[in-house]
Order: structure tokens, then C-alpha cells, then sequence
């Protein structure tokens, strides 16, 4: 990495993650260096889609019968969906977006497949993230860099998750071991060992995070609700045992690291059948045994996959999920040994980072700067990722 000093530069980030609520923007001004970057939250807000617009992106996301032309719909749909959130952020911070050096756009993920599948008689690995950014570039007159992803499968890895590049930038320190966690539809954590290295750190997705949960909630609720604010259900219910315990053998659970999941492991199909499948089943047991498994599936993945391999302090919560005060309750009864903080302490507020953290990548790839973590996602070597397209 470079040594030089940048000149302080606004960016911003969009980004819709596996719970694909809507589109989070965060406009962030960075400074300072590659190594060092200092990154400070602008401005955010969140663009909720409309219901029938999730719906699309649900049914496409669970696999249900599509075609070409559905899909592409849907991407220029999206695009316009995400220039109008970078627009209204704009207006909500009284920047102008001639002000912007680039936007940096994660898109929505519809298809994810880290591990090898055979396709045509090859060992293939793909990822397919929709929201056209041409749409983006034309209506908000700004460079956009959208399709992170791919580079890093490419180059042999899963790729994802990303946002490790941008914990170990703002997150290291030199006297602690620290793991970020983000608990969004998927709970993925970042590793950074006390005065690490860039190939020190690694990381991975530990499994659901908000997913069962939320499908749980619109399933008894009929719609009405998304999310168990602050695990009020939750609280309220028992632990299904056989169905926590069903849920437990799923294989990704136990898969050692580099890996990463999605709907294809912890969608539909999962919920059904660990979940739906008995009669009478109380709608706050539900949730509790939901919550249950997120809880014990990152504690799980610390201690087995972590604590063995590097010396770790603190964890530093993110997502949604960190408004989840039951989750977070029984996190640090299973993990009493750690100090718990959200990442709100240190200058990343918990549903703005991992906008923020897509305006820092974008940054990093108009300064042909890598931005995956081989030690994560298993590539061959790092590489500068996402598309850039211009505007003139």
C-alpha cells in the first residue's frame, strides 16, 4: 500500500444486503492514506423499497422460475431505484452531487455461489448483484463503481465477504485483538489479531443473522412486521429444541472457512424445514429459537474457528442486528470473556457501515488499490475490485 496523503474527497455508498429491506446511502468524506484512510459519516439515510418491488427480488432470490427478461426489468428498475436514494441523500445533506468523486454501488444480491458448482463440464463459481449503474451514472451525473464481487471469484475466491478490507483499514489496533461482527440478513465476522498484517486477518460468514428471523416475522405477522424490534418476541418465547438442534446440522455450520452463505443455504427452504414444519408451533418460539441459532452460531464460530488461531479482546457490533437487544444479551452470556461494543464507538454507526464501507472500496478502486482480502476469501492474490462506469 501507498504512503501518500490524499486530498479529503466525498463518496458515497449504496448498499441493499441479503434482508433487502431497501437502499442504504451513506455519504462519507475520506481522508489521510491508503494504509490510514480516516473516513467520516457525512450524511445517511435509508430508501425502503416498495412492497411489491421486494417481493420481485424475493421470489428472483429464492430461485423461483424466471427469465432474461424479468431479470433485466429488474436491474434497470433497481438502478433507478438506487440513483433516486443517492439523489435524496444528496437533498438531505445539501451537497450537490457535482461535489461527489464517485459513487461506490454493492447492488442487490439475487444469486450467490461461492463454491464450486458444475456448469458445461467446469468447476464454476459465480455471484450476480443487479441495480444497472449506467442508470445510477446517467441520473445522478456521477462515476459509478458497482459489481465488487466478481474480481475477487475471478481470482479463486468466494467473493465475499468484503467488508474485512474495510475493518482492518478503520477497526486494527496495536494493542488488541479485535473481531467485527456484522449481524445483517447473514452474520459474517472480520478477525484482526493486535497489530496485524493485511494476510493476518481472515474471516467469514458464521450463518443466518436477521434472515430467519425476519422471514419468521412476516410469516406470523402476515406482512405487518419485518423485523423483532429490539428481540422483544424473542424474549417473550422457549427454545424449540429439536428444531434449534435440526438447525444446527445444517453443513455450512460445521464447513471450515473461507466461506460464505446466503438465501441458497438460509432462505425459504431452511425456514420451512426447520421451522414450519410442526403444528402449533407459538409464534414467540419461534422467534426465540431463531434468535437462538444466530446467537449460538456466531458463538460457535468464535470459539471453535477463532479463539484457536488468534488472541481476540473485543467484538464490534454492526448491522442490524445490533438493535436486537435480546441477540445481544445472550452474545455476551455466551461470550463473557469478550468486551461488546457497537461500532457506534468507534465512528461506524451500525446501520451505516456497510454503505460507508462500499464508499471506502470504491475509493480504493479509483486509486487502483486492492480491496479483498485473500486470507478471507480465499483468492489467489488481491485485486482491485468492481466496474467503473464513467460520465461525461
Amino acid at each position: 500500500m501507498t504512503k501518500k496523503n490524499w486530498r479529503a474527497r466525498l463518496v458515497l455508498g449504496l448498499m441493499s444486503g441479503t434482508s433487502m429491506d431497501g437502499v442504504d446511502a451513506a455519504l462519507v468524506e475520506i481522508s489521510g492514506s491508503a494504509e490510514r484512510p480516516r473516513v467520516r459519516l457525512r450524511s445517511f439515510t435509508t430508501t425502503p423499497y416498495r412492497p411489491e418491488v421486494r417481493q420481485r427480488i424475493a421470489r428472483l432470490a429464492a430461485g423461483e422460475s424466471s427469465n432474461a427478461g424479468v431479470i433485466s426489468q429488474l436491474n434497470f428498475l433497481l438502478g433507478e431505484v438506487f440513483a433516486e436514494a443517492a439523489l435524496k441523500l444528496c437533498r438531505h445533506a445539501g451537497v450537490s452531487p457535482r461535489q461527489l468523486t464517485v459513487i461506490g454501488s454493492h447492488g442487490q444480491t439475487i444469486y450467490h455461489q461461492g463454491l464450486h458448482a458444475t456448469e458445461g463440464g467446469r468447476q464454476i463459481k459465480s455471484t450476480l448483484q443487479i441495480a444497472e449503474p449506467a442508470v445510477i451514472a446517467e441520473r445522478t451525473g456521477v462515476p459509478v463503481i458497482a459489481d465488487f464481487r466478481a474480481a475477487d471469484i475471478a481470482a479463486g475466491g468466494q467473493g465475499a465477504p468484503l467488508v474485512p478490507m474495510v475493518d482492518y483499514l478503520l477497526l486494527r489496533d496495536e494493542r488488541e485483538g479485535r473481531v467485527a461482527l456484522n449481524i445483517g440478513g447473514i452474520a459474517n465476522v472480520t478477525v484482526i489479531p493486535a497489530h496485524a498484517r493485511p494476510e493476518q486477518v481472515f474471516g467469514f460468514d458464521t450463518g443466518p443473522g436477521n434472515m430467519v428471523i425476519d422471514a419468521l416475522m412476516r410469516r406470523f405477522t402476515r406482512g405487518r412486521r419485518s423485523y423483532d424490534a429490539g428481540g422483544g418476541v424473542a424474549s417473550r418465547g422457549k427454545v424449540i429444541e429439536p428444531a434449534l438442534a435440526g438447525a444446527l446440522r445444517h453443513p455450512f455450520i460445521r464447513q471450515p472457512p473461507p466461506k460464505s452463505a446466503g438465501r441458497e443455504q438460509f432462505g425459504q427452504l431452511f425456514v420451512a424445514s426447520n421451522f414450519l414444519a410442526r403444528r402449533r408451533t407459538r409464534f414467540e418460539d419461534a422467534v426465540r429459537t431463531a434468535t437462538e441459532l444466530t446467537a449460538r452460531t456466531i458463538a460457535d464460530a468464535l470459539e471453535r474457528l477463532v479463539f484457536p488461531r488468534a488472541k481476540v479482546h473485543r467484538l464490534i457490533v454492526s448491522g442490524g442486528g445490533a438493535h436486537n437487544r435480546f441477540l445481544l444479551k445472550r452474545l455476551r452470556e455466551l461470550l463473557p470473556q469478550l468486551s461488546i461494543n457497537l461500532s457506534d464507538d468507534f465512528g461506524l454507526p451500525v446501520d451505516a457501515k456497510e454503505a460507508m464501507a462500499f464508499a471506502l472500496l470504491a475509493d480504493r478502486t479509483l486509486h487502483s488499490l486492492p480491496g479483498n482480502l485473500p486470507s478471507v476469501t480465499g483468492a489467489r492474490r488481491a485485486v482491485v475490485l468492481g466496474k467503473l462506469v464513467s460520465h461525461s
